[in-house]
C-alpha cells in the first residue's frame, strides 16, 4: 500500500488550536508541520486539509472569516490540493462532520484517490474515526486535548507530526499498521 494523500485535521494538528478562530492573524503553525507537509511534497503525496468548523453552525464564525483563516493556513503552511470544511454542528445530522466519513471521502474523489490509498492525520479520535469509516488510515498526533482514551483507542499514534509523516512514508512491512 502507498499513500497517495495525506489528509489532515486544522485545529490542533497544523496549526495551534484557537476555539472559533476568525482571525488569520492568530493562526499559528505547530512545530515541525512546515518540515513535515515538505516532506510530503518532495515525494509527490498529494495534501488536503479536512476541517470541522462548527462555530458557523453555532453563529460564532462566519463562512468568510473561515476562509480567511484557511487562506492564511494555506499561505503558511500550503498549497494544499484540497480543502473540505464542515460548517455544521454537532447535533445537525450531517454525513460530512467528522467521525463521519464525508469530508474524507469528499476530499479523496476530489483529487481522484481511493480512500485506502489515503491516510488521515489528527489530534482527536473523531479524526481517527473519520478515516477508518472512509476506509482510509488514520494516524493519531496527541496533544494536551487529547483525552487519555482516544490516544489509548488509537490503532496508530504518533508523538508529533514528524513522526507521523515518517510513518507514512517508511516501506510497507506484513502486519505494520498505516
Amino acid at each position: 500500500m502507498t499513500v497517495r494523500t495525506v489528509l489532515f485535521d486544522r485545529d490542533g494538528t497544523l496549526v495551534e488550536d484557537v476555539p472559533y478562530n476568525g482571525d488569520p492573524a492568530l493562526v499559528r503553525p505547530v512545530p515541525g508541520a512546515e518540515a513535515a507537509l515538505a516532506l510530503l511534497r518532495s515525494r509527490g503525496v498529494r495534501t488536503g486539509v479536512v476541517t470541522n468548523q462548527s462555530g458557523i453552525a453555532r453563529g460564532l464564525l462566519t463562512e468568510g472569516e473561515v476562509r480567511k483563516v484557511n487562506e492564511r493556513v494555506d499561505a503558511l503552511l500550503g498549497p494544499f490540493d484540497v480543502w473540505a470544511v464542515c460548517p455544521h454542528g454537532p447535533d445537525d445530522g450531517c454525513h460530512c462532520r467528522k467521525p463521519e466519513p464525508g469530508l474524507v471521502l469528499w476530499a479523496a474523489g476530489r483529487l481522484c484517490t481511493h480512500p485506502a490509498d489515503c491516510a488521515v492525520v489528527g489530534d482527536i479520535g473523531a479524526d481517527v474515526e473519520a478515516a477508518r469509516r472512509a476506509g482510509a488510515h488514520g494516524i493519531l498526533v496527541p496533544n494536551g486535548t487529547t483525552r487519555p482514551e482516544e490516544t489509548a483507542a488509537a490503532e496508530h499514534a504518533e508523538p508529533d507530526l514528524a513522526s507521523a509523516v515518517r510513518a507514512l512514508l517508511a516501506p510497507r512491512t506484513p502486519g505494520r499498521p498505516v
